[in-house]
């Protein structure tokens, strides 16, 4: 069975099913929507893992102008249920609509996606201009709006006036499926027209959901839940499924039992442990070991272990909190060292001033997927234990903080500093890493007080460049202590390093240089150099950064 296609990047459920591609069998989330008594359902999950293949597997399901849904559908898990089920396939008018491409640099641009978006929806009813219960004003509505011409006003109705039709024409209620629902709210964040953008779908919705009353069932997806207050102000019966609920928790993403089938049906049970390693690690709900399945199915195709859920305009967001907050880089940092931390966790994403709210920034990192819940330390207060979830996020949260350093360094090669480091010329590498700090700290608020953590965390960002050749090790036990920083070189004649970090304290140090001294007693002391050369490591060097602000003072022996 190895040699069966694999669908990559088809998130249409008939092609999938027409082209007989490998596919896991998630028709049961058809039977958990039906059960659930929501009039609107919104389910957030990470990138990638089958949101528009799911909503468009409930359009093929229940949408009544399919006409070989029962063939697309045959042998899969929801036909083997009860007929209350089973009478739902191909019995309602459905509307789809796909928000995944408004996302321009500005209002006016969002407002031309938005029509792309609409016309996308009403050609699929098109047929409408033919309906004898479709009044000539109406059609030209439908006109309008098949060729973009509809004002501002008419784009924000589009959706209940659209249900409304389908709802005279078939004398029948509408499922509404909304795919992609938050990105043209994040990416208005990233580019700055935010707060225009949620004037416009806080009507747009208001008017999609207040009492509609053409609408049988409203399903909505996205990466994130925006503030219901934000834009959902108007809708009632509203619920919302994030991936710390149960509901829905198998419903996305491939389970270890679906894995162990993988594995099967591909005999790549050798790569079992490898596979789990890099791609596994995933809590949604009561349902742990839940695979990444974007990186799952290319892994079937290549063959290869790297990071699949690659680094795209849809993580500018977490790019830009990850940039501006020094308290998330010093607990990243612990992260990136394979730590578990505790964290506020909440998932209600109140998108403005993301970066200066810790409860959202680590909210948005879970329901994005960077992070997994493995713990409750306060259900009251939302505190729980986090951690990396698998070996592809962490190498991904590494390129991020890479490309943050190469972003803002001004006049300088961060991979010459790195070269002066590893062949000691430290002259060079002194003055072109003082250099660095100032420009990099010159972007945020880094006081006298600032912790050591920080300082640590952007020295450890800086040296991600080293990877190949280095084992960048942090906060591990040598000699009677922990070492802040130890680079370990692959080869052994390489040249290995000691690094500690302090902060200078005015209440304990007259200067800077008193400072120094006690870094580099604590080294000596502590015995860090132990570990390095107990495994035959000969050439050391022992680095002491001693910091008071934006200001940095070095030794180095």
């Amino acid at each position: 069975m190895s040699n069966i296609g694999i669908g990559i990047g088809i998130s249409d459920f008939k092609m999938l099913r027409l082209r007989k591609n490998y596919y896991i069998d998630k028709t049961m989330y058809i039977k958990h929507i039906i059960d659930n008594q929501a009039g609107v359902i919104l389910v957030t999950r990470p990138r990638r893992f089958g949101k528009t293949l799911n909503m468009s597997m409930l359009k093929y399901y229940f949408d009544n102008t399919a006409k070989d849904s029962k063939d697309l559908f045959e042998g899969l898990k929801i036909m083997e249920q009860e007929e209350e089920y089973t009478s739902k396939l191909g019995n309602y008018p459905v509307i789809y609509l796909t928000l995944k491409d408004v996302q321009d640099r500005n209002y006016d641009n969002m407002l031309l996606d938005m029509k792309t978006a609409m016309m996308n929806m009403y050609q699929a009813h098109r047929y409408l201009l033919d309906s004898d219960k479709i009044y000539p004003e109406e059609k030209e509505k439908i006109l309008d709006i098949l060729y973009a011409r509809e004002d501002e006003n008419a784009l924000k109705t589009s959706v209940i006036e659209l249900s409304k039709y389908l709802n005279r024409h078939y004398g029948k209620q509408v499922i509404l499926l909304i795919d992609e629902y938050d990105v043209p709210l994040q990416n208005a964040y990233v580019e700055g027209y935010y707060d225009e953008a949620v004037r416009f779908f806080k009507t747009f919705y208001g008017t999609t959901f207040k009492d509609n009353p053409y609408l049988e069932k409203t399903v909505l997806t996205g990466v994130s839940r925006v503030a219901k207050e934000s834009i959902f102000s108007g809708a009632n019966n509203f619920d919302v499924y994030t991936v710390l609920d149960n509901e829905f928790s198998e419903d996305f993403g491939i389970t270890e039992k679906e894995m162990d089938k993988i594995i099967e049906d591909f005999n790549i049970e050798d790569e079992k442990e490898e596979i789990k390693k890099w791609y596994d690690g995933y809590t949604i709900g009561n349902t742990e070991e839940i695979y990444n399945p974007w990186s799952i199915l290319n892994y079937l195709t290549k063959r290869q272990l790297v990071p699949y859920w690659v680094n795209t305009s849809s993580n500018d967001l977490i790019k830009l909190i990850l940039k501006n907050s020094v308290t998330v880089k010093e607990r990243i940092e612990r992260l990136l060292n394979d730590e578990e931390i505790e964290v506020p966790i909440n998932l209600e994403t109140i998108i403005v001033g993301i970066e200066n709210n810790e409860d959202n920034i680590w909210g948005l990192l879970l329901g994005t997927g960077y992070l997994k819940i493995t713990g409750v330390v306060d259900l009251a207060m939302h505190i729980y234990k986090v951690k990396i979830p698998n070996y592809e996020i962490k190498i991904l949260f590494q390129q991020i903080i890479d490309e943050w350093f190469r972003n803002k360094v001004i006049g300088n090669d961060l991979r010459s500093i790195l070269k002066d480091l590893v062949t000691l010329n430290f002259d060079e590498f002194e003055y072109k890493f003082k250099i660095l700090v100032k420009e990099m700290f010159s972007y945020m608020d880094v006081g006298e007080n600032t912790a050591e953590n920080f300082y640590h965390a952007f020295v450890l960002g800086m040296l991600v460049g080293l990877k190949d050749s280095y084992y960048v090790n942090s906060n591990r036990e040598s000699g009677v202590g922990r070492y802040d920083i130890m680079l370990e070189p692959k080869e052994k004649n390489g040249n290995s390093f000691i690094m500690e970090f302090k902060v200078y304290r005015q209440d304990k140090e007259k200067t800077i240089e008193d400072t120094i001294e006690n870094a580099k007693k604590q080294i000596e002391e502590k015995g860090y150099e132990t570990n390095l050369k107990e495994r035959g490591f000969t050439n050391i060097t022992k680095m002491v950064f001693a910091f008071k602000g934006k200001n940095v003072k070095m030794e180095i022996y």
